[in-house]
């Protein structure tokens, strides 16, 4: 049972700090990559397109065209395409008032990747712009995106997702902010070590002629398509400084909802990824895409009771070791169960609802794995519901 226990706490530990410490400490050992060079003048840019998929957006699809067109970037270089397949409501009047910007509209709704799929024919440009179309950009985003793809080892970049929220926000703001947070700092290590696994779709960006056409049903495009690109030997960096806003999800059931259809998309994604499982053939990939994601999707969560338990009989045996850590343990329990009771109430402290969003996470690997097995996930799913406050447009 001993043996049991630690094994348990470092697996779980490895998994959610570890390898971000493994990380830092192999990037101590070597120099830092250097930055991608900027062009020194607007004719080196390259021309890009930004796509964006967008399903009954009319209440922000303004604001997206609005925030695209004042981005600093030369305008001679950007092109804007919507296509908006599905979409029955004003999108697609709100868009043709643009006539600079090119829309693409069918009433049959199949599902994101099956619109971009149809878009990218009508890509013209070296690379292409994914975004979301509620998710707005500071004014230099695109300036930092691009770049990268100055190194021609470079297939993709991806933009940093950030989450605002109100002051007063609840439970679910709080967790999905933080989460985030760490996750940047894992991506920003994962790409100064080699590559990041998986980008967020809210933006990056792709070579035009590396797009992977992948099946439509893929519930994470964005993370499948990123994947597949660094699996041809291509490098997806990261631009921590090209920053996407979006607001949280609007409370803990629809946060739930998004983290449930994302693990059920995870699993999906570990048996079309499957080759990448190889470190023999992939190497320091694969060493990454099993430390970041693989490990969080399967063994990690299925620990947790597991560490309880063993705790629980070690304590049992007299220890004082082993009690105290069964108390710490219990009182992690407790504070995340009164995250619960607290969920739709201000944070009384800084990281106050971080044990309760910690088991949200985990309790959603559960749920997405049975939805994934009975495969109730469908790619057209509807999007989660997010906070009612206004994003901030740096770039007016």
């Amino acid at each position: 049972m001993n043996t049991v226990f630690w094994i348990s706490v470092g697996i779980v530990f490895y998994t959610y700090l570890g390898y971000g410490l493994v990380c830092w400490l192999l990037l101590r050992l070597r120099p830092a990559r250097p930055p991608a060079p900027t062009p020194q003048n607007e004719e080196e840019w390259p021309a890009a397109t930004m796509l964006i998929a967008a399903y009954n957006e009319a209440g922000i699809i303004e604001a997206k065209i609005a925030n695209t067109w004042s981005l600093d970037y030369p305008s001679d270089k950007l092109k804007i395409l919507v296509v908006a397949d599905g979409s029955d409501d004003n999108t697609g009047a709100i868009v043709r008032q643009y006539p600079q910007v090119r829309l693409l509209h069918k009433p049959e709704r199949r599902g994101k990747m099956a619109a971009v799929k149809r878009a990218m024919p009508f890509v013209e440009t070296p690379i292409t712009i994914l975004t979301d179309a509620n998710a707005l950009l500071n004014p230099e985003a695109l300036r930092h995106l691009l770049a990268p793809f100055r190194y021609s080892e470079v297939g993709a970049v991806a933009g940093e997702k950030r989450i605002v929220s109100a002051d007063d926000a609840p439970a679910n703001a709080a967790g999905e902010g933080l989460y985030w947070k760490y996750e940047s700092f894992l991506k920003q290590q994962d790409a100064q070590l080699n590559s990041i696994v998986g980008a967020a779709g809210e933006l990056y960006a792709v070579r035009t002629d590396l797009f992977q056409y992948i099946p439509d049903d893929t519930i994470l495009d964005d993370f499948v398509q990123t994947l597949r690109i660094a699996m041809l030997g291509y490098r997806v960096d990261y631009s921590p400084e090209a920053q996407a806003e979006e607001t949280a999800s609007a409370n803990i059931g629809e946060e739930l909802k998004r983290k449930i259809r994302i693990c059920t998309g995870g699993f999906q994604a570990i048996g079309r990824l499957a080759p990448l499982l190889n470190p023999f053939r992939y190497g320091l990939l694969s060493f990454q895409y099993i430390s970041h994601r693989v490990l969080r999707w399967t063994i990690a969560p299925l620990l947790l009771p597991v560490i309880l338990v063993s705790n629980s009989w070690l304590a049992l045996t007299g220890s004082l070791f082993f009690r105290g850590l069964l108390v710490l343990q219990l009182a992690f329990y407790l504070l995340a169960g009164l995250g619960y009771l607290l969920r739709h109430r201000p944070a009384p402290f800084p990281g106050f609802f971080a044990p309760f969003y910690f088991l949200i996470m985990n309790y959603s690997v559960y749920a997405g794995f049975l939805r994934f097995l009975q495969r109730k996930q469908s790619v057209t799913w509807e999007k989660a519901k997010r906070m009612e406050i206004i994003l901030k447009d740096d770039s007016k």
